[in-house]
């Protein structure tokens, strides 16, 4: 059974170890430029960009802006770390032997990665629904990551889809304080990729997204047109993200709108929510208890499922006593009438436009100059969960 190949990219560099350690280049020699190796290789740019960051980061080579990249003065110690056996187990291909992603010579040929933080609920199903579809109808398969919501986790799989040899990355990033430098990395090298549901704040990427503003306010609107004055909105996590921040954005310019006064006592977002226990401790238990809302708006549907239980516990009655609006829908949609009024973000059509921007990209060998940003208007699905205010 014959070897698979390694990625382009790794190709490319054990190419130029290959000649370094044959002393065909040595200390500061000059090596050709990304479009020259493109056509010596017959790859993308993206491809030939990511082999050079990577050489450069090993010590191999060093890069001068304007002028180009130059073999490290330091190659004699690399050399004394990479035996010929070493060299010998991986595959040197030669600017004759050309390399080709569609060739379906590697085991990741036309694979696209996906990495999620987790498949707690149904919005990532059908997330994952959509992009599937549309991969499978440009001939292209998918690698799934999960990270546990955990940034160290994220960085490791974007590390490991990239040395798999995946053409894009397609990744819901985790939640988290800081922007999580491989996908900064991702960007500085070109490497095609797409954020799903979250942006960087400030920073150019391709992106598809639901408008969380808009959302925010819908749900307001809604609630606060069926009576309701007393109005919280709930999250799972105390790590702050961009998408939880526009859509209590939303929340209080609705309130604004509708001359009220913001209460920050309903805006609860300072705790972490355990669902394999129900521990009446808990301040988001408590809150409920202590009937300090008539409605609740939960920024995923697994937490509208969990106050729901929380208030069957206690004998709050949905919606006659308490009303929940969650965004997305908590149920699968194999029903014909789910229960929680929700707001929709369509997140199959999400992961659809998501594969074709980055199919897209990848098939425009010379990359693009601008970045596209789809942001989707989310849409208010009316259901049972929610009904006017108790006694109005």
């Amino acid at each position: 059974m014959q070897n698979e190949r390694p990625p382009l990219y790794v190709q490319i560099q054990q190419y130029f170890k290959n000649l370094i350690h044959r002393q065909e280049l040595k200390s500061n020699d000059k090596i050709p430029s990304e479009k020259e190796l493109m056509e010596q290789f017959d790859v993308s740019r993206i491809t030939v960009a990511n082999a050079l960051v990577q050489l450069a980061k090993e010590g191999w080579i060093y890069r001068v802006p304007g002028r180009g990249s130059f073999v490290s003065e330091r190659i004699g110690e690399l050399i004394g770390g990479l035996s010929e056996e070493r060299l010998s187990e991986t595959e040197v291909v030669t600017p004759d032997y050309p390399m080709t992603a569609a060739g379906g010579q590697r085991a990741a040929g036309r694979t696209i990665g996906l990495i999620l933080p987790e498949l707690a609920d149904h919005f990532a199903l059908r997330l994952i629904e959509g992009i599937n579809r549309r991969l499978t109808e440009k001939d292209y398969r998918l690698h799934i990551a999960l990270t546990s919501n955990s940034i160290d986790r994220e960085k490791e799989a974007i590390r490991s889809l990239l040395q798999f040899g995946v053409q894009g990355l397609l990744i819901f990033p985790c939640d988290a304080e800081t922007y999580n430098e491989e996908i900064l990395s991702l960007k500085a090298v070109g490497f095609p990729f797409v954020l799903i549901d979250r942006y960087l704040a400030g920073i150019d990427t391709n992106v598809v997204r639901s408008d969380g503003l808009i959302g925010g306010k819908r749900a307001v609107d809604y609630l606060w047109e069926l009576g309701h004055r007393d109005i919280a909105i709930c999250s799972d996590s105390i790590l702050p993200t961009i998408t939880v921040e526009d859509r209590i954005g939303g929340y209080m310019e609705s309130l604004k709108h509708h001359e009220a006064l913001i209460n920050p006592a309903l805006i609860l977002t300072d705790f972490n929510v355990d669902y394999q226990n129900a521990d009446e401790t808990h301040p988001l238990y408590r809150f409920v208890k202590n009937r300090m809302a008539t409605a609740y708006i939960t920024l995923n549907g697994r937490l509208g499922v969990h106050i729901a239980s929380i208030c069957r516990s206690i004998g709050l009655r949905i919606p006659e006593d308490v009303s929940i609006l969650t965004f997305d829908d908590p149920y699968s949609g194999l029903a014909e009438d789910g229960f929680y009024s929700h707001i929709s973000q369509s997140e199959a059509t999400m992961g659809e436009k998501a594969a074709s921007i980055l199919t897209d990209v990848i098939e425009e060998r010379q990359g693009r100059e601008r970045y596209v940003k789809t942001v989707m208007a989310p849409e208010l699905v009316v259901r049972h969960s929610a009904g006017p205010v108790s006694g109005a």
